[in-house]
């Protein structure tokens, strides 16, 4: 299959809190705005697309409308994951798990979205020699 655009749609109790967090903390920008569904797209990625569906609209399948938001993460590769986090920081975003090192070679922290998404803030950086050797990289 090949695609020009890859979205995602998810359920929010609130769209315009969501489409507020995305455009203040990660640099996105409304397209469109319905009230029950808000579209945002990012002006440096825009084969990407981040829709916000009100939860109970009809426009969803009927199975599908009243689920709760879960199990999803969002990642955002970035040069500076310390910089982004002390940015959020002082804009009052709470993180959910802040700045670490991953022996895998990641510099990543977490923040949670209105609608619950869990967001992965992220940096590549060298691996751990001793825990590549120890799992098979």
């Amino acid at each position: 299959m090949r695609f020009e655009k890859l979205g995602i749609a998810v359920l929010t109790d609130d769209t315009a809190a969501s489409s507020r967090f995305y455009t203040e903390h990660f640099g996105f920008t409304q397209v469109a705005d319905l009230g029950w569904y808000v579209s945002l797209h990012h002006p440096e990625h825009p084969a990407y697309v981040l829709d916000f569906v009100q939860r109970g609209h009809e426009s969803m399948p009927q199975g599908f409308r009243t689920q709760d938001t879960a199990g999803l993460c969002l990642a955002f590769l970035v040069a500076d994951a310390a910089a982004e986090e002390a940015t959020l920081r002082k804009r009052g975003v709470p993180i959910t798990d802040p700045l670490r090192d991953e022996p895998w070679g990641q510099r990543r922290f977490n923040v949670r979205s209105p609608e619950g998404i869990l967001i992965e803030v992220l940096q590549l950086i060298e691996p751990d020699p001793a825990w590549l050797a120890e799992n098979g990289g």
